[in-house]
């Protein structure tokens, strides 16, 4: 499975449906895996592709709900719920725990189709979005002590005066810490740097003088 692959993970105790299923996703050249029960599922490596999770309500050991409510804590793939019933308050419950859709047996492929595109496009970006923040943190670990003081301050607006103040350093010094945080962040601007704090949850430090006022 190549770094550009993705994957749909199929839980449904129905070989038919399994094998309907990954005919279809086949068919459409999308990769996918199979499993008759939520504790083979929970056994699997998933690799580290973009995934799907089409998940079925009704399984041999415990319920896709209940699935769904031990992997919360977890990352997962997002799920497409499958069942054999129109079951309103399970829709419902599997809604409001962040599910990409709930699918009544026997499903409209082209509907399936469209919730499983529409969760590997939500994977991907949370992947995206978690390795960005990876490489953020790597960064910004690499800051000293002091350019982790400095980095709050640049981004607040004030002044290379004011912030060099608000340390009791020399403005010279502030601006070659500044210098740092940028260089080490690979920060092409302030407003990048701004981006990255964001991401960061790192909050703007406010002057002394304005927490006093």
């Amino acid at each position: 499975m190549t770094q550009e692959s993705e994957l749909v993970i199929i839980v449904d105790d129905d070989l038919g449906v399994r094998e309907a299923l990954s005919e279809l996703l086949a068919s459409r050249h999308l990769e996918s895996v199979t499993f008759q029960s939520a504790a083979e599922y929970l056994r699997f490596s998933n690799p580290g592709v973009p995934s799907c999770l089409v998940l079925d309500v009704s399984l041999p050991d415990i319920s896709g709900l209940e699935l769904q409510n031990t992997l919360s804590p977890v990352q997962h793939p997002p799920i497409v719920f499958i069942s054999g019933h129109a079951d309103i308050p399970s829709s419902v419950r599997a809604m409001k725990a962040g599910a990409i859709d709930f699918l009544t047996k026997p499903v409209d492929e082209e509907h399936l189709l469209q919730a499983i595109n529409a969760a590997l496009a939500l994977d991907r970006e949370a992947r995206h979005n978690r390795a960005e923040l990876a490489k953020l943190e790597q960064r910004y670990a690499l800051l000293t002590p002091r350019e982790r003081e400095v980095f709050p301050l640049v981004i607040s607006g004030l002044l290379n005066k004011q912030a060099a103040a608000e340390l009791g350093i020399s403005e010279v010094t502030l601006q070659i810490h500044r210098s740092k945080v940028l260089q080490k962040m690979k920060a092409h601007s302030i407003p990048d740097l701004v981006r990255m704090a964001e991401k960061l949850n790192i909050r703007v430090r406010q002057p002394y003088n304005a927490k006093t006022q």
